[in-house]
C-alpha cells in the first residue's frame, strides 16, 4: 500500500514540480494568439475552454491503455509502477506536452508535418505513412475490444457484427462532423464517468486494505518476458504512447491560450497515469501472476469493477472502460483525415472533402477488424512506441534549436529508441534474433542516432552563426 500511495503523491508532484520545469524550458507565451484563434474554421480549429479541453484531450488519449496496460504489466510485477511513475513524469507527460505546444507554435501542425521541419522531408514521408498506419491500427482496435467487452455487459443479446456497425457509424459521424458537434459535447460527460469509476475503484483498493504488494526490482512475469524491453511496450498509455503524440495536435487547434497548456497536455497525461496505477495495483492486491496470466484483461476489468463497486456501480465502472477506447478510436480517424488532408492539401471547409478522405479509411479498418486481435495489438505496441521516440526526438530538435535545455527530450527519447530497436530486432514479428546480439545492435543503432541528432543540431548552429 506504501508503493501504491506514495506512487499517486509522486505523480502528482511532478506535475506541479516538473511539470513546470518543462514549462519554462519552452518558454509559454500567453499573449500569442493560438491556432484557435488565428486560423479558425468551425470545423478543426474552434476555440473551447481549458476544463472541456481537458477532459477531451484525456478522452482522446486513453483508449483502453491506462487498463488493459496496466493490467498485463501487472504480470511482471510491482515493478510495473515504477515505470508507471518514472515514464509518465519524466517522459510521457513531457512527450504530449512538447507535441500539443510545438503543433501550437507551427499553426496546429499533426506530428508527420512537425517532422518534417525538424527532422528532414524524407522523414515525413515516411511519417505520414507511420502516422496513419498506426492511426488505423488503433482505430481498428479501438472498434473490436469495446465492441466485445459491450457483447458481454449484454450477455450477447446484440449481435457483435450490429454492435461493430453501430460503433463505425458514430466514428464516421465524429471523424466528419465539426469538432464541437460530437467531441465537444458528449465528451465532458464521458469523461466525469471515467473519473468517477476510475476514482471509485482507488478508494476500494485503499480501504478495502487490499494487499498490494510493495515495490521490488523483481520480475515476476510467468513467462520469464524480459523486463526490457516487454515492460516499457506493455504498459503504454500510462506512462509514454505515441499515439497520444497523433491526438495532441488535435486540441492544439482549440486551445484558447497557451498558458494553459500545461493543465491540458502534461497534466492529463500525469491523470491518465494515476488511472493506471489505480488498474496495475487492483489487479495486484486481487490476483496472483498464475491467475492474471489466465485471464483476459477485459474479464479483470468486468470481475473487479463488480467486486469493488457492485453490481450498479461495477456496470457503470465497465461503461467507462467501454467508453475509453470509443473516444480514442474516434479521435484517431479524425486525426488521420487532418494528416491526409494536410499532405495532399485537401481542404476540409467541405463535408464532401472530408468524407472523402474519411471513407477509404473505414473501409481499411473494417477489413482490418478480421485479423486476430493479438496480432493487432503486437504490430500496435511497437508502432505505438517507435512514434513516441520519433515525436520525443521532434522535442529534442526544436528545443535545442532554440538553444533550451533539449536533455529533457533527448534522455528519453534515447531510451525509448533502443527499447523500440531491440524489440524489432528480436521479436518473432521482426527479425526473431537472439536477445543478446538485438540488445548490442540497439545500442549501436541508438548511438548512431544520437549522433545524427547532434549533427543535426550543431549544422543548425553554424548555419546561425553564418547567417
Amino acid at each position: 500500500m506504501i508503493t501504491f500511495l506514495s506512487s499517486i503523491v509522486l505523480l502528482i508532484a511532478g506535475y506541479f514540480i516538473y511539470g513546470k520545469l518543462v514549462e519554462r524550458v519552452f518558454g509559454v507565451k500567453s499573449e500569442r494568439p493560438t491556432p484557435a484563434r488565428s486560423k479558425a474554421d468551425g470545423v478543426d480549429y474552434v476555440e473551447m475552454g481549458t476544463w472541456r479541453n481537458s477532459l477531451i484531450q484525456l478522452l482522446n488519449i486513453a483508449g483502453v491503455g491506462p487498463i488493459f496496460g496496466p493490467i498485463a504489466g501487472a504480470l511482471f510485477g510491482p515493478v510495473a509502477f515504477l515505470w508507471i511513475v518514472l515514464g509518465a513524469i519524466f517522459a510521457g507527460a513531457v512527450h504530449d506536452y512538447l507535441t500539443g505546444m510545438i503543433s501550437i507554435r507551427n499553426d496546429g501542425a499533426h506530428l508527420p508535418e512537425l517532422a518534417r521541419k525538424y527532422l528532414g522531408k524524407h522523414v515525413s514521408h515516411i511519417m505520414n505513412g507511420f502516422s496513419v498506419l498506426l492511426l488505423l491500427l488503433v482505430g481498428t482496435v479501438f472498434v473490436t475490444s469495446p465492441a466485445g467487452l459491450l457483447h458481454d455487459l449484454l450477455n450477447g443479446w446484440m449481435p457483435l457484427a450490429v454492435i461493430l456497425a453501430i460503433i463505425f457509424i458514430y466514428y464516421i459521424l465524429s471523424t466528419i462532423l465539426p469538432i464541437n458537434q460530437i467531441i465537444g459535447r458528449l465528451y465532458p460527460l464521458f469523461g466525469a464517468l471515467l473519473i468517477l469509476s476510475s476514482v471509485g475503484i482507488g478508494v476500494w483498493v485503499i480501504l478495502s486494505g487490499a494487499p498490494i504488494p510493495e515495490l521490488t526490482l523483481e520480475n515476476l512475469h510467468p513467462s520469464e518476458l524480459p523486463l526490457f524491453p516487454m515492460l516499457f511496450l506493455t504498459i503504454t498509455c500510462g506512462a509514454l504512447s505515441g499515439f497520444h503524440a497523433t491526438q495532441s495536435p488535435i486540441i492544439s487547434r482549440s486551445l484558447d491560450n497557451e498558458q494553459n497548456g500545461r493543465k491540458v497536455f502534461y497534466g492529463m497525461m500525469i491523470a491518465e497515469a494515476v488511472i493506471a496505477m489505480i488498474w496495475a495495483a487492483a489487479a495486484m492486491s486481487v490476483y496472483d501472476q498464475a491467475a492474471l496470466a489466465a485471464m483476459a484483461p477485459a474479464q479483470v476489468v468486468k470481475e473487479v469493477s463488480i467486486m469493488a463497486l457492485g453490481a450498479f456501480g461495477g456496470t457503470l465502472a465497465i461503461l467507462g472502460v467501454i467508453i475509453l477506447p470509443i473516444t480514442s478510436g474516434d479521435t484517431a480517424f479524425r486525426s488521420a483525415r487532418m494528416i491526409i488532408a494536410d499532405y495532399l492539401k485537401i481542404g476540409q471547409g467541405k463535408i464532401s472533402n472530408r468524407f472523402l478522405v474519411a471513407l477509404p479509411l473505414f473501409v481499411v479498418s473494417v477489413i482490418l477488424t478480421q485479423v486476430d486481435f493479438d496480432i493487432l495489438w503486437r504490430y500496435f505496441s511497437w508502432a505505438n512506441q517507435t512514434t513516441s521516440a520519433i515525436a520525443l526526438w521532434i522535442g529534442a530538435v526544436y528545443l535545442a534549436m532554440k538553444k533550451s535545455f533539449h536533455w529533457i527530450a533527448t534522455i528519453p527519447a534515447t531510451f525509448m529508441t533502443s527499447v523500440v530497436i531491440t524489440y524489432i530486432l528480436n521479436a518473432k514479428i521482426g527479425f526473431n534474433l537472439p536477445m543478446g546480439i538485438s540488445f548490442v545492435a540497439s545500442i549501436l543503432l541508438t548511438g548512431l542516432i544520437v549522433v545524427l541528432f547532434f549533427k543535426k543540431v550543431n549544422k543548425h548552429a553554424v548555419g546561425e552563426l553564418q547567417a
